[in-house]
């Protein structure tokens, strides 16, 4: 999730519950499967969450009501915990289907803010306010103001968030050794990065004697392109100021520009001809793969695939870049939003207060156990430095499915935590390069009244950027998307936001 993008997260949210009935028997199955037996029910009271499963698995004998992490958080909040997994595909639709069934859970875990704000409308959720007045003094105390304004309606309360652990999430990684053999320094200038990008393309960087090798990899939906789009002084799907209003990114000639850049790129065979069907999955295959040789990195690939392709081939050797620098002197990338995801009670549960004495858990007393692992198992302190048990830790990652319900930040933690898992890494060092090459998102309010209205139409009118880079549509496209979104709601939306953000600076 800590990369996920707002757009994203819009596409993810769901127009309806069409098919409600086998979408119920769907719930029932799930929720069914996630039981624990009778005599655990028994021994405490027992809750149903909901909860995202972030592409987790489980190690052979546990899985998500069966691990020693769950027995933690059960025996120190003294409740029987049920959770349920819903499939990570149309997740929100899920959600959906599951608010409308008559076997409501407790609790649920959604990540869009749209979808959250159309709940609350549809008096769906649970206002907590003095359920966290009374049950959440950790809740109260370590989340800020900034981020319970994200999930605060009307002057009420309505999900506990969970925040960001970083601000940003792209950045530059090269084969230092691939440039070292074509003779090239890193690149610097966008202009530099398409020379790289020809040559690791066309010039045999690997020496096998095959044009094998893949200059820029991309992912579906524009993924991975964020320090391009950068080099032109704009992102997709963020509010940006221009002459003292706020504009929507997509709508900017610096986007045009950008896509201009990337369809030249695909033209000459530049870009992974892949990419409109590359997912997260296909991007690490292929760079662990060894013929790729420049693609912007999430800050902790230097430990996934970028790893992978090292112990592959020893002779690997990767580096962080700087970040592509445009005609104007610009660059860098998208920074995330304060809250990653929001933990609800729907409306009708009479397990409130007891949600939120779990959550208090997870954000308080139990916060460091399931964010770090259990010491001297997961990890130790030696000579004052936190090391990390890495088949321990990779074999229970799967605590993050209930750290993430109340992500807090905690800067000292994260840095021995990172640090711990590898200082060559540059987990650490990584996010700092990101944190200072963003390009804000400058609209932080609670979603509008249009976009619950409109957002979800004008998300999908974003294939057409696909389209240009692909040369299936011309590039001046652009300039007729603009005006389709302009005209079906997005006038509407750019009013709001800039009466959001008059009211923000008064």
């Amino acid at each position: 999730m800590g990369n996920t993008t707002k757009r994203q997260r819009v596409l993810l949210a769901a127009a309806g519950t069409a098919a409600i009935a086998a979408g119920l028997s769907v719930w029932a199955v799930l929720s069914s499967a996630g039981e624990k037996t009778g005599i655990e029910k028994s021994q405490k009271k027992e809750i149903s969450i909901v909860v995202t499963s972030l592409g987790t698995s489980f190690p052979p004998g546990m899985d998500e009501n069966h691990n020693p992490y769950l027995d933690y958080i059960e025996r120190n909040t003294k409740l029987n915990i049920n959770v349920i997994l819903p499939p990570n595909e149309s997740y929100h639709e899920k959600l959906n289907i599951v608010l409308s069934s008559t076997a409501l859970p407790d609790m649920m875990y959604a990540v869009d803010d749209v979808w959250l704000s159309n709940k609350v409308q549809e008096h769906k959720l649970q206002p907590l306010d003095e359920l966290i007045d009374q049950y959440g003094p950790d809740l109260k105390r370590k989340i800020p103001k900034e981020a319970w304004d994200q999930v605060t309606f009307n002057g009420m309360i309505y999900a506990v968030p969970s925040m960001n652990e970083v601000k940003g999430v792209e950045l530059m990684y090269a084969r230092k050794d691939w440039l070292d053999r074509l003779g090239l320094k890193p690149p610097r200038t966008l202009d530099e990065y398409y020379e790289v990008i020809r040559a690791f393309t066309f010039g045999d960087p690997d020496g096998n004697g095959v044009h094998d090798t893949i200059g820029l990899l991309l992912t579906e939906k524009l993924g991975r392109s964020a320090p391009f789009f950068g080099a032109f002084g704009t992102q997709l799907d963020s509010w940006l100021e221009r002459d003292g209003k706020l504009v929507y990114s997509n709508t900017l000639p610096e986007t045009k520009e950008a896509l201009a850049f990337l369809r030249r790129l695909y033209e000459e065979r530049l870009i992974d001809p892949e990419f409109p069907l590359n997912r997260t999955k296909t991007l690490e295959e292929k760079v662990a793969s060894g013929k790729v040789g420049i693609f912007s990195a999430a800050w902790y690939d230097t430990r996934g695939p970028i790893d992978q392709n090292k112990q592959r081939d020893p002779k690997a050797e990767w580096i962080p870049l700087e970040y592509p620098t445009g005609p104007r002197g610009e660059k860098g990338t998208y920074s995330t939003s304060l809250v990653r995801g929001f933990s609800i009670v729907p409306a009708g549960s009479p397990n409130g207060a007891d949600v939120i004495r779990l959550l208090n858990f997870i954000a308080g007393e139990g916060h460091s156990n399931l964010k770090l692992g259990f010491e001297n198992e997961i990890w130790s302190m030696r000579d004052g430095k936190m090391v990390t048990n890495f088949p321990e830790h990779d074999k229970h990652k799967y605590r993050g499915i209930y750290s993430a319900l109340v992500e807090v930040i905690e800067p000292e933690l994260d840095k021995q935590r990172l640090d711990s898992l590898g200082e060559h890494f540059r987990l650490y060092e990584n996010q700092k390069r990101v944190e200072n090459n963003l390009i804000v998102n400058r609209f932080t309010g609670l979603p509008t009244p249009a976009m619950g209205k409109y957002m979800l139409k004008l998300s999908s009118m974003e294939e057409q950027f696909i389209k240009i880079v692909l040369g299936v549509a011309s590039l001046d496209d652009f300039d007729q998307y603009v005006s389709r979104w302009r005209l079906e709601g997005g006038d509407e939306i750019t009013r709001e936001v800039n009466e959001w953000y008059r009211a923000s600076l008064d």
